[in-house]
């Protein structure tokens, strides 16, 4: 017998919810790629990207994950040979990093661990000693979906101008736009990249770079750009064939269309703050349960955390019998840890994942928590009571 029959929950840090409306709209016979409704749309999806991005600049749509923009973004600003900066704070900015050199790039990473955001004074000290301005981007996330570290984008171009570097600023925002405030313009960002299936609420399928036309002078020499990546023939195509190098991601650009649509009808603020409150109250249920016992919040600093995911520190093998039990024995499915655990360990056993972004309310994040509480109960994880009392709190103080 199992109490997880009914309709499961996904809580890992993406891919996120798919709303029933989003679902709706691609639930559809095949468009017309050449023209009708599909070409008449997506100008106004370009429009809509860019307001979520907060930004007046350019915007690339590619068929792809993540990591396909990552791609898309190194090879329209940088040459073989070029060097970029990667302030690191898990797994996902390594990897970015990892992918540049494999194009050629040499990308030196400063590492700041796993646990807290990117030390300022340490970057602004690596950026003052690069007196022949021989790194051209300082590229790193804003959220690094393995450690839940947010960093403060703002304070990077702060930094930059400071020291007078005229390097670029690049930042991934896959795990959090539409989740934590960012500002792409206001903030000096140069390229931004993000996905569809986390904060847009759109299945995994399609990825965006935003980019203004300081990086978009830096792809005049860029010796690394494809036709598939180059940025420049998706922007105001003359041919809607062209913003896609090809055929269109159809049934996904309906999706993410009703999913813009979710957003601004609620009023981007207001996503956000809705995001923060859920965010809040997951912190404050393993605050409380962490009392007694080995749970801790991976990142201690509450102005560090993101509101999109929190990545919890369990300290045993117990965490991967915590996981199956909620999703075996109360359809709630958590994320695995990624790039935690010291090396030789398994890094799925000691950690786990609470993704709340995208299409979730009050109801969904507490009842996850009072699964969650039900599950470290059941599997024999020492804990302090109240944790669900404690988000309860936030949830009735806020709404």
């Amino acid at each position: 017998m199992s109490l997880g029959n009914g309709r499961h929950y996904l809580a890992i840090p993406g891919p996120s919810v798919i709303p029933d409306r989003v679902l709706a709209a691609m639930h559809r016979p095949a468009p017309n790629i050449y023209h009708g409704e599909l070409t008449e749309m997506v100008p106004g999806i370009v429009t809509d990207l860019k307001a979520v991005a907060r930004t007046k600049h350019h915007a690339a749509i590619y068929i792809a994950n993540g990591h396909g923009v990552w791609e898309a973004a190194i090879t329209n600003v940088f040459s073989r040979g070029d060097k970029v900066l990667v302030p690191s704070t898990g797994t996902f900015s390594e990897g970015w990093a990892g992918m540049a050199r494999a194009l050629g790039v040499d990308a030196e990473v400063m590492d700041f661990g796993k646990r807290s955001a990117i030390d300022l004074a340490r970057l602004a000290e690596r950026l003052a000693a690069d007196i022949g301005h021989e790194i051209k981007a300082v590229m790193t996330v804003q959220v690094d979906t393995s450690t839940s570290v947010r960093n403060d984008v703002a304070a990077l171009r702060r930094v930059l101008d400071e020291v007078g570097h005229p390097a670029l600023l690049m930042i991934d925002c896959i795990a959090c736009l539409g989740c934590d405030d960012f500002q792409m313009d206001a903030w000096g960002v140069d390229v931004m990249v993000t996905g569809c299936q986390k904060g847009l609420m759109t299945p995994p399928g399609m990825a965006f770079v935003f980019f203004n036309d300081k990086a978009d002078r830096a792809r005049e020499a860029a010796n690394c750009v494809t036709p598939y990546w180059d940025w420049r023939p998706r922007v105001d195509p003359e041919l809607f064939y062209l913003y896609f190098c090809g055929t269109a991601p159809t049934h996904h650009l309906y999706g993410l269309r009703a999913a813009l649509d979710m957003i601004a009808e609620e009023g981007l603020d207001n996503v956000l703050r809705r995001h923060a409150v859920l965010a809040r109250s997951v912190w404050a249920a393993f605050e409380r349960w962490g009392d007694v016992g080995p749970l801790e919040l991976n990142v201690q600093d509450p102005g560090a955390r993101s509101h999109a995911v929190t990545s919890v520190r369990v300290g045993s093998e117990k965490s991967t019998a915590l996981r199956e039990w909620v999703e075996e024995r109360a359809g709630l499915t958590l994320g695995i840890g990624l790039g935690m655990a010291p090396a030789g360990t398994p890094e799925w056993h000691r950690f786990f994942r609470v993704g709340h972004m995208g299409h979730v309310n009050a109801h969904m994040v507490l009842g996850a928590l009072a699964t969650i509480e039900a599950g470290l109960t059941a599997v024999g994880i020492e804990h302090a009571s109240g944790g669900v009392d404690a988000a309860a709190s936030i949830v009735a103080r806020e709404a």
